[in-house]
């Protein structure tokens, strides 16, 4: 598929700014609500190829301590062996394996992402927002994008049962991608 002439020239080198990008989730707690938080601490950089999306690649390590409900009791037993197991893997990872252009502003990116000690690869599909100087002189650029996964394919497995049926944490997690990229010079 072909780009624009204006997707052409973001072609390039580029960090995540954290301060303006969120990493967020989503799970169903107690088959009846849902909790979303965040990682609040992560590096990410990309190589954007405009002219050729195919060619592009990114790389993401969140810290995983970094987790916040909004409930801290809730977040240190996120911390512990029965979920992330942050003392012995303080990291996720997520690497690119392959981009395709699906349309003019979107895109699927396919890669392993690893939490704990499983490495699974899946697709995300992401929309381009936009691209704008900011006034610092910072080219970025916009993309948003979310996935579902099965917890326990990372074997986060803990869970309650609840009295009148049911579980406590369900198993489907939705990763959302609100980014924000500076071009590098």
């Amino acid at each position: 598929m072909t780009t624009s002439p204006a997707l052409a020239e973001l072609t390039g080198d580029y960090v995540l700014d954290p301060a303006h990008t969120r990493i967020g989730f989503i799970a169903r707690h107690a088959m009846v609500t849902k909790v979303r938080g965040a990682f609040h601490q992560f590096d990410g950089t990309a190589h954007l190829d405009g002219a050729d999306p195919a060619r592009s690649t990114a790389q993401l390590v969140i810290k995983a301590e970094s987790i916040d409900t909004g409930v801290e009791q809730r977040d240190q037993h996120l911390r512990t062996n029965d979920f992330l197991d942050v003392p012995h893997f303080p990291d996720i990872t997520f690497r690119t394996t392959a981009v395709e252009s699906l349309s003019g502003t979107e895109y699927r990116v396919t890669g392993d992402l690893t939490i704990k000690d499983t490495t699974r690869p899946i697709s995300i599909d992401f929309e381009y927002t936009g691209t704008a100087v900011d006034p610092f002189g910072n080219r970025r650029v916009g993309l948003e994008g979310s996935v579902s996964i099965s917890r326990k394919e990372y074997g986060v497995t803990w869970n309650a049962a609840l009295e009148g049926g049911g579980v406590l944490v369900g198993d489907k997690v939705v990763l959302e991608f609100d980014i924000s990229a500076i071009k590098q010079d």
